[in-house]
């Protein structure tokens, strides 16, 4: 399957007991539909995985995967990522975007400037944050992914244009 029909929406943080449950982390935006949206598959596409969320525990869920019977077998996943095709998640809103779509997107300052491309999205705690690469180096800046500094996303362009915070791209 290719990537770009894949979404990550989930992740794997290792065992939760002795009977083969997974400590899983959804990243969906209704945490607990990520089951809805199984089988879900290893990042290879090697395997696959129907999900039955099992109840909360701190910072997600604790679930059973189909084929993972031990402790062994959930440690042996620990750290990796689920995903599932594009079609079984639903429709965004036009200012909601999945994190697949924005990695690898231009960005350029409201002047046309080329700012750099998004490397990859972070998330720790408050909002998004467009990770981006610095043209020519191997700097990035996390630039925040809000409506006043990122002001157009054109997927069909392939080009974000971003108004950021004075001096935030100033080597």
């Amino acid at each position: 399957m290719d990537d770009d029909k894949r979404i990550c929406v989930g992740a794997i943080g290792g065992a939760f007991g002795v009977h083969g449950e997974v400590r899983l982390k959804s990243f969906t935006a209704d945490p607990e539909a990520i089951a809805d949206y199984a089988p879900l598959t290893s990042e290879d596409g090697g395997r696959s995985f129907d999900v039955q969320i099992v109840r909360p525990i701190g910072q997600g869920f604790a679930a059973r995967l189909s084929g993972v019977r031990s402790k062994e077998d959930a440690d042996a996943l620990k750290g990796a990522r689920l995903f599932a095709p594009r079609e079984r998640l639903p429709q965004l809103p036009d200012d909601e975007f999945y994190h697949a779509d924005l990695i690898g997107l231009d960005v350029l300052d409201t002047g046309g400037a080329r700012l750099g491309r998004v490397r990859a999205v972070q998330n720790h705690g408050a909002s998004d944050l467009l990770e981006v690469q610095v043209p020519g180096s191997s700097a990035t800046v996390l630039l925040p992914f809000t409506r006043e500094a990122v002001p157009t996303v054109d997927l069909t362009a392939g080009r974000i244009i971003a108004d950021p915070p004075l001096g935030l791209f100033d080597a």
